[in-house]
């Protein structure tokens, strides 16, 4: 079980936020031995499949090197130009060879974490330089498994290279008695088998060095409950920081919806404990729209608001609480409140003629239908 510099037990898994900040800081698990076995192994594989070209070249190289003219050996410009020449052929035969092994060297360090570029990693930092810090480093835990690995690996390495010198002995000692274009072509042969031995001794400790590597990173990334409670806050927010943010909110939110009051066609009241302020819009919709509403102090506010506009009050308690309870600010009223609603609009509507002496005035509306599911009792 991990341990925390204050003692704390990491005992909990890291987050994604975790994983995802150590990743921009480059802090994934990356196997030294995996890259050299993907080199070596490439290697090795390039040089049984272009051995042969390489050879060839190399044969090529050495003849028009060593048979040349004598007005060649003369001519003291001409060494300088035999020398360019040799250094173009023998990049043009490497150029296959060392194109599988830089192919080799990308895949490598991203078959374990993949492609990654930081530019965190790349930056200075104090404690690299800390000679404390190097110390502790020097005698770490990680320290003494890399000692160890170093040993294993020349352990199988000279193992294994016995054993190819011991089992190509004969061919070894043989190349000195063949001629020399296949001694060149045998001996690319023998030493692309040999180093794909070699590689295949490196398999064991890559696949030991592996799962350390990734055991390791998660252990630097495990968090204790305090880390994750604390990263819980930073990022779903402190409770009294969300606490204010909903306030404003809502502070917004009714501002907003004072500021719609003055646009409605009647105000119903409870008449003291509710305020619902409604508009009749035929253009934009088929049933009356909820434009505020309030209880207490807002359904005062509510009040004040309409009476200064001029505004309908209405007094039904029935239907104030059957509407603050169904219906959300800037939706419609329920198809059950529809019937009571254009009984109010209607009624509003022949008290405006009244008021503006065209008609008789309306009758108080009494027992208004509202349906039963849709009734709040004080």
């Amino acid at each position: 079980m991990a341990e925390s510099e204050s003692g704390a037990d990491k005992s909990e898994e890291p987050t994604s936020k975790r994983l995802e900040e150590a990743r921009k800081k480059g802090q994934i698990a990356r196997s030294r031995e995996l890259n050299t076995l993907a080199v070596t192994l490439a290697g090795a594989v390039a040089l049984l499949m272009y051995g042969g070209q390489m050879g060839d070249a190399l044969l090529d190289i050495m003849r028009a090197n060593f048979a040349l003219p004598r007005e060649v050996l003369l001519d003291d410009r001409s060494m300088a130009l035999y020398l360019l020449a040799a250094g173009q052929a023998a990049l043009e035969m490497m150029q296959p060879f060392l194109i599988v092994l830089l192919i080799a060297s990308i895949i490598g360090p991203i078959a374990l974490g993949g492609w990654l570029f930081s530019i965190e990693a790349l930056q200075p930092k104090a404690s690299r330089m800390n000679p404390w810090e190097g110390l502790k480093r020097m005698f770490s835990t990680k320290a003494l498994v890399e000692l160890l690995k170093a040993l294993a690996k020349f352990v199988i390495i000279l193992l294994v290279g016995l054993a190819v010198l011991s089992a190509d002995q004969d061919d070894l000692l043989a190349l000195a008695n063949e001629p020399v274009e296949s001694a060149i072509l045998h001996g690319a042969l023998i030493v692309g088998q040999s180093t794909l031995w070699l590689a295949c001794g490196l398999i064991l400790i890559a696949a030991v060095d592996v799962p350390f590597q990734l055991w390791d990173a998660k252990q630097k990334l495990m968090m204790t409950k305090q880390e994750v409670r604390d990263e819980y806050k930073d990022s779903e927010g402190k409770p009294e920081v969300k606490s204010k943010i909903r306030q404003l909110q809502r502070q917004m939110a009714e501002r907003r919806m004072m500021q719609q009051v003055p646009e409605a066609d009647v105000v119903i009241t409870n008449p003291t404990h509710f305020a619902v302020a409604l508009k009749y819009d035929p253009a934009k919709g088929n049933a009356p729209v909820l434009l505020a509403k309030g209880g207490d102090f807002l359904a005062l506010k509510i009040r004040e608001i309409a009476q200064e506009h001029k505004v309908t009050l209405l007094e039904s308690p029935a239907l104030a609480r059957a509407v603050y309870f169904s219906t959300e600010i800037d939706h419609e009223i329920p198809a059950g409140l529809y019937l009571a609603v254009a009984q109010v609009l209607a009624y509003v509507y022949q008290l405006k003629q009244f008021r503006a002496g065209k008609g008789k005035r309306p009758s108080p509306l009494n027992n208004l239908p509202i349906p039963p599911d849709l009734r709040r009792d004080e």
